[in-house]
């Protein structure tokens, strides 16, 4: 099985959305509350954060091939609490640069992957192919957080 053209169009438009509010960020957008202690910032690193975590997979899959793909039970929210602070601690310029070429990264990755390993992965985790779930969900809180700080925009 090919990844889904429709996975890969919606990653496309998530990565261009996210690109576009990049593009309207001043330095002071980065410090607005999204709700319960997470800024702006913190959430853009948190999305560069998991697409590099799903990069690496992706690379692990690829080299040991299909058999070896198997989602390992995760806490997300430990991880999330536990990695808190060190994303409310980056920079903006550095989150800027990161989660624009995690994106890429990611996406790239998953448009090259062999019909054998999509396939495997899409049995276990489709979410892992489709990208654009995780990223519009932040996207969609950013977006509120600044209409609440920007009415005018």
């Amino acid at each position: 099985m090919r990844i889904s053209r429709t996975y890969l169009t919606d990653n496309s438009a998530s990565r261009e959305r996210l690109r576009t509010i990049l593009g309207r960020l001043a330095e002071s957008d980065f410090s607005l509350q999204v709700g319960h202690g997470w800024t702006i910032g913190a959430t853009l690193a948190h999305l560069a954060f998991w697409d590099r975590r799903l990069l690496g997979r992706l690379e692990e899959w690829a080299k040991d091939g299909p058999q070896s793909v198997r989602i390992v039970p995760t806490n997300f929210d430990q991880v999330n609490d536990g990695m808190l602070r060190e994303w409310l601690l980056a920079s903006p310029r550095d989150i800027v640069l990161e989660v624009a070429a995690a994106a890429e990264a990611v996406d790239g990755r998953l448009e090259s992957l062999s019909p054998d390993l999509a396939g495997a992965i899409a049995a276990v985790s489709p979410r892992s192919l489709d990208r654009s779930l995780h990223r519009g969900d932040h996207l969609g809180d950013i977006e509120r957080a600044l209409e609440g700080s920007h009415p005018t925009r």
